[in-house]
């Protein structure tokens, strides 16, 4: 770092300081107020409403873990529903640091205008709205938790800046792509969007992926025995960058026409001998 210059990185917009006071009834109507008034820090109790019991369905896969049945469902504003998780001892003391993941699904504020709200939120509105949320929802997290946030490309760039400034830069995980269509639209102006992002960090370097075990059902599908051989494969890509300089990636195979039985191929991927090239020795 250079001498004189301290701190990171930082986006900034009119009103950071302040907070959002809802003026509307399930819209997204705010004025920007002092943090410490009193209408913002006070904390909304919930009523509860209806209990469901839920019946673990006979289908269920092996493995899986057996429903809870303590799952919670609020409807409201996401600000009071998680001041209340955060601050009431009754619910602080289930949730508050053992929340695993944490999806939330933002306004993507692509200007459309929906049935039960407005699509095109001022930017430092959306700014502080989202900042917010992941400052209520960071004290959740467990250790090794994670926060997923949907997005398509109109805000992702600005969410993942303020990601980096409440949970840490050194905390991104990944931007995972969805394809969300298979084919472009043919009545776009411009280039045909197909895919959103889900913006992933963790809370700690204790965060790791949870991996689905692989069932039995998934090999049968996915690979075949061909030609009577032993063991079930299927086709796939052989290429792969650098992989002629790449010791690990070079395979020493017996070639089945080989006359002279010491002869071996060596098979790698890309490189400047082509996809797929080999050679024998």
């Amino acid at each position: 770092m250079a001498a004189g210059y301290s701190g990171g990185l930082e986006l900034t917009w009119t009103n950071k300081d302040k907070a959002l006071l809802s003026t509307g009834d399930g819209k997204y109507d705010y004025t920007f107020v002092d943090r410490a008034d009193y209408r913002v820090s006070e904390v909304r109790l919930l009523h509860e409403a209806e209990r469901v019991e839920a019946l673990a369905p006979n289908s269920r896969p092996d493995g899986l873990p057996e429903p809870t049945t303590d799952n919670l469902l609020i409807t409201g504003d996401a600000m009071h529903a998680l001041d209340v998780l955060n601050k009431v001892p009754e619910y602080a003391e289930r949730y508050l640091g053992k929340v695993k993941l944490v999806y939330i699904d933002p306004p993507f504020n692509t200007g459309q205008a929906f049935t039960h709200y407005d699509d095109n939120i001022e930017h430092s509105i959306w700014l502080t709205m989202l900042r917010d949320r992941l400052r209520q929802i960071k004290p959740l997290l467990s250790d090794d938790g994670s926060v997923w946030v949907h997005l398509d490309d109109a805000e992702v760039h600005r969410c993942r800046s303020v990601l980096d400034e409440e949970l840490g830069s050194e905390n991104f995980v990944a931007e995972v792509v969805w394809q969300k269509a298979t084919s472009p639209r043919n009545d776009t102006t411009g280039f045909s969007i197909s895919h959103d992002s889900l913006l992933v960090y963790r809370k700690t370097d204790r965060w790791a992926p949870n991996r689905m075990k692989r069932l039995a059902s998934s090999n049968t599908s996915r690979y075949r025995s061909r030609d009577g051989d032993p063991v079930p494969w299927r086709d796939g890509d052989a290429t792969a960058g650098k992989a002629s300089t790449n010791h690990p990636m070079v395979y020493a195979i017996q070639h089945p026409n080989a006359t002279n039985l010491s002869k071996e191929l060596l098979l790698f991927s890309g490189g400047s001998r082509g996809a797929g090239s080999w050679w024998c020795r």
